[in-house]
């Protein structure tokens, strides 16, 4: 999860967010040269005398701040394109979760076995134990296996959320009357928290999201005790 005065992301946790690290590195390097040489020809401007302004009509300098500002789109454009695609594919997966919006909480189910369905509340600042984490911690956490892929089907009840876990790369909108999918697979246990990122209502804030990524063999004895 975050923590306080954190500037950038946070540790990637899954295939798909560690390629989304790499690409916004990829990006904010481009952004950063375009942004010296910007910043060098206005100083240039400002601090020389302008000898050669007849070089401003030239057709060579029209075909390169052409042609280059181009080849740097391609190159944005094509590492953006793998990623989407990417995170639109899901292959052959070993479990299926819904999960519903409501107002305001998360209801699951485990499609693959039967009975086995609960809602999850944020857990009120009342009721927080020592080490909780105040408007992220729930009363039923998402179980799941982690280096499996997992698919989440996302839809709402009422009115539009967005179910987004960070560290996962995760950011599904939950639509009334619609269902859509995404992929998830976790290379290491742990806890991992989000939050509906949509501006839902008046409790938009106190919906979190918490899963918990644990061996194959903990999610068996898990979903057995659980029926």
């Amino acid at each position: 999860m975050a923590y306080p005065h954190q500037m950038g992301f946070q540790d990637a946790t899954s295939p798909i967010m560690e390629e989304l690290l790499h690409f916004h590195d990829h990006t904010l390097m481009i952004v950063f040269l375009i942004s010296s040489l910007v910043l060098y020809l206005i100083s240039l401007m400002l601090t020389t005398k302008l000898t050669h302004t007849s070089t401003m009509d030239a057709q060579e300098v029209e075909t390169v701040w052409t042609i280059l500002p181009a080849v740097i789109l391609i190159l944005i454009a094509l590492p953006s394109l793998r990623i989407l695609y990417m995170m639109d594919e899901i292959n052959n997966p070993l479990l299926t979760v819904k999960t519903m919006g409501h107002q305001w909480y998360w209801s699951y189910e485990y499609t693959d076995y039967e009975e086995l369905n609960f809602d999850s509340y944020m857990v009120p600042t009342t009721d927080l134990k020592p080490g909780d984490l105040r408007l992220l911690e729930v009363d039923n956490r998402v179980v799941l296996p982690m280096e499996i892929p997992i698919r989440m089907l996302i839809s709402s009840e009422d009115v539009l959320h967005s179910w987004t876990v960070p560290s996962l790369g995760l950011k599904t909108d939950a639509i009334p009357g619609r269902l859509n999918q995404a992929t998830l697979t976790s290379t290491r246990p742990g806890l991992f928290y989000g939050q509906c990122s949509e501006i839902c209502g008046s409790n938009h804030s106190f919906m979190p999201i918490v899963l918990e990524m644990v061996p194959l063999k903990t999610f068996e004895d898990w979903s057995s005790s659980m029926l």
